[in-house]
Order: C-alpha cells, then sequence, then structure tokens
C-alpha cells in the first residue's frame, strides 16, 4: 500500500494549474448514456474515480476513448443496463448511472452504494423521484432494479413535481439528467445549487435539452425525443483551489493558481483573507500572499453557495497552527470529523462535542505516522504534514488519489518536500 511521506516546513511557492473538476466530471461521464452519438470530454482530471466510471461505463457497452485530458464517448452499443457491487462500492457516485439509463432505456439494475465513512447518503430521494416520473423501482438482492412500464406512451418516463425534503446534489443530477428524455416538464423544487449542477446542466443543454433554473433552487426540464452528440469542457475543481490556497496559506507561502474560478469560492476566499491572506483575481487565477501566521477562523458548512464541507478539513488543519481558536461546525454529514483523530497525533489541540470542534491554534506541529479515513480528510492531513515539524508519513492515500490529480508532483513543483513510497 502506498504513502506519503512529508518533510514539513517548507512555504509553498510558485504557480499550479487546477485540474478539472471530479464532482463535475463524473456526472457528466453518465451523461454520455442519454445519447447514441458522440459526446467530447475536455479538461477531464486523471483521478481514480474517474478511472473507475470509464471502468463501469465501458462494462456497460460504452465506447471511450482517450487522449490526455481529453475523452470521447460513444453510447451507441450500450447493451448492459446494469452497474454492479464490486464498482459500486467503491464509487458511490455510480448511483448516477441510474436516471440515464431509466430515460434512454427503460431500464437499470444499480446496485445499492451501501455504507460511507463520512456518513449517511440516503438514495431514497433518487428512487422516489423516478417513481414520481412513472418508473416502477423494486429493491432486491441489494439492487435497485428500476423500469419504466409498458403502459407508458413510447416506453419514456413523464415530467413530474418533485421536492426534495433534504438538498442532494447527486440527487438533483440523476433526476435531471433523467428528466432530459421523459415526456413533459419536470420541476426539480429545492434542488441543488451547486457550480458542479450547472455545468452538468451545460453540458445538457449543448446536447439538446432544454433545462431552466440550473443553479437556482428550482430547475425546470422539459422533455425531448433524443439528444444528440456535443463537446464540452469541464469545469475547474474549485475543491482543488481552496485546497491548495490553504496550504500556501497555512505554510506561510505565496502562490498562483491558473485555469480556475473565483466565482465559485467566495466563502473560501473570505474566510482566507479573514485569515491575514492577501489576494489577488485577475481572469482565470488567483494569486495568494501570507506574511503571517494565520489567523483562527470559524467555520459553519452548509449547502452552497454557503462554505463547503468539503473544505472544512483543509481549514481545520490550519487552525491547528493558527493564532487563537476557532470554532467549526460540520452541518452536512454526521462524521466527517475522523480526521481529528490523526492531527491530534501531530500535536494539534481540538475538542468535539457532537458536530462542533472547537479548535486552539499552536505554533508548531509534529511529525508523525496518520492514516487518512477519506477524500477529504487525505487533503487535511497533507497540509498538516506540510507545517509539521519533522516528518509526517500518511497511510491509505488511495483516498487522496480518488480527488486530487497528481498532487504530490504539483506540491513538489511548489516547493513542498513530499514523496510516494511503498
Amino acid at each position: 500500500m502506498q504513502k506519503l511521506a512529508i518533510q514539513g516546513g517548507s512555504p509553498l511557492n510558485g504557480e499550479v494549474r487546477i485540474s478539472g473538476a471530479k464532482n463535475a466530471a463524473l456526472p457528466i461521464l453518465c451523461a454520455g448514456l442519454l445519447t447514441s452519438e458522440s459526446l467530447q470530454l475536455d479538461n477531464v482530471p486523471d483521478l481514480n474515480d474517474v478511472a473507475t466510471m470509464r471502468k463501469l461505463l465501458q462494462q456497460m457497452g460504452m465506447a471511450i476513448e482517450t487522449d490526455g485530458d481529453r475523452i470521447v464517448l460513444s453510447g451507441a452499443h450500450i447493451d448492459k443496463l446494469e452497474a454492479p457491487y464490486d464498482l459500486v462500492k467503491t464509487m458511490r457516485a455510480a448511483i448516477l448511472v441510474l436516471g440515464p439509463l431509466v430515460s434512454r432505456f427503460g431500464e437499470a439494475r444499480v446496485s445499492l452504494p451501501g455504507g460511507c465513512a463520512i456518513g449517511s447518503r440516503p438514495v431514497d430521494l433518487h428512487i422516489k423521484g423516478l417513481q414520481a416520473m412513472g418508473a416502477e423501482i423494486h429493491i432486491e438482492h441489494g439492487y435497485i432494479h428500476a423500469r419504466v412500464p409498458k403502459v407508458n406512451k413510447n416506453g419514456r418516463l413523464k415530467g413530474a413535481r418533485i421536492f426534495f425534503d433534504l438538498v442532494s446534489v447527486t440527487g438533483t443530477e440523476n433526476l435531471m439528467m433523467a428528466a432530459t428524455l421523459a415526456e413533459g416538464i419536470t420541476v426539480l423544487e429545492n434542488a441543488a445549487r451547486e457550480p458542479e449542477v450547472v455545468d452538468l446542466a451545460h453540458c445538457l443543454i449543448a446536447m439538446g435539452a432544454k433545462i431552466e433554473g440550473a443553479g437556482s433552487d428550482t430547475v425546470t426540464v422539459t422533455g425531448v425525443e433524443k439528444l444528440h452528440g456535443a463537446s464540452h469542457s469541464i469545469m475547474p475543481d474549485r475543491i482543488e483551489s481552496g485546497t491548495f490556497l490553504v496550504a500556501a496559506a497555512a505554510t506561510g507561502g505565496s502562490i498562483t493558481l491558473t485555469d480556475t474560478r473565483a466565482d465559485i469560492l467566495d466563502n473560501v476566499l473570505e474566510k482566507l483573507q479573514e485569515a491575514g491572506a492577501t489576494l489577488l483575481v485577475a481572469g482565470n487565477t488567483i494569486s495568494l500572499k501570507m506574511n503571517r501566521r494565520p489567523a483562527a477562523v470559524n467555520v459553519r458548512t452548509a449547502p452552497y453557495p454557503a462554505f463547503p464541507t468539503d473544505m472544512q478539513a483543509q481549514f481545520m488543519a490550519m487552525n491547528c497552527i493558527a493564532e487563537g481558536s476557532a470554532m467549526m461546525v460540520e452541518t452536512i454529514f454526521e462524521n466527517r470529523f475522523m480526521h481529528v483523530q490523526e492531527l491530534r497525533r501531530l500535536g494539534a489541540q481540538i475538542d468535539v462535542e457532537g458536530n462542533t470542534a472547537v479548535i486552539k491554534g499552536r505554533m508548531h506541529l509534529e511529525g508523525a505516522s496518520i492514516m487518512a479515513t477519506d477524500l477529504r480528510a487525505s487533503a487535511s492531513l497533507v497540509i498538516a504534514g506540510l507545517v509539521a515539524q519533522g516528518e509526517t508519513v500518511i497511510d491509505r492515500i488511495y483516498h487522496l488519489d480518488r480527488g486530487y490529480e497528481h498532487i504530490e508532483s504539483k506540491l513538489s513543483a511548489l516547493g513542498a518536500q513530499i514523496r510516494r513510497i511503498n
């Protein structure tokens, strides 16, 4: 099993290009199931989750060609309408094939995702939404079996008004894709507003879908009979952007991000300025300079456009060496403080009660052997390792490879002393 070894104490300095967003690429890859024509995607990140999704789509009969960060999908010969457990258990986003398969082919068999380390992510919102659109769904032998009854006109789903009693990004994406080929109008209320949802909508619109309101809490989709091929470039990864900015601020560095977007990072940039960082935004670049020890910042996570849960762990790592004390409240996932125990091994002073963590900043952390527990926790441990005195060795970094493209290479180019070891 591979590990990362980090010798802390080096400020990050230089320029880094931000990759395409994992959380946009995965649903957009699934959108290729909605048409028999070719879908060309650019700026696709080289990540383990992307590789898993490609493998799943290929098992279904999708033809896939790759050239660098470009992927061309062809869904002309889909012949297996199933997502097996051995793939779904490694990547919960595989549930996103459900809507497109039922919408285009009238049937799908998708494994239930199973447990998630950071908390419950129920799929009942996906199921209830498809049922409202006329699908018959049975849960059998650990699989969701969905089909459109033959009595439905042309075997198509029907438009419906669907209210999410809990904001769900993947639920919004799944049902938005399903609605593109449904008969009539579908209205998704209390929909997720994340930029990745908007990016999916842009891709679907390029394929001929009729979608209004993406990015608001009400999305309206007017179904069409078929979608066609298109080209689309995946948006920049806002969480990778935030992670590098926090790493630079924590280490007292000066970096410039290229191929990124500041307009989808408002809350993160505000908190970095509150911590004492100087920021400059110009076009698709963001520059950060930190000339002082960070000031502790309070954080409360909530759905977009509020502070993202996917940045909570990284800010906690920075708060561990900040001046003062900070309170961090996690409102999205009930078990997203698993990195606390590992940060404590580095000397961090953190108290947790329920969904609230109180961090008292220290002048220094000390290197130690620690273990990653999930994707964003991995990033927080890397940041902590960059600021800790001595060597930090992070185990189970396969979590990191799911969402950060060549992270040790990018950090090395910024001056970090980091290497991958077996």
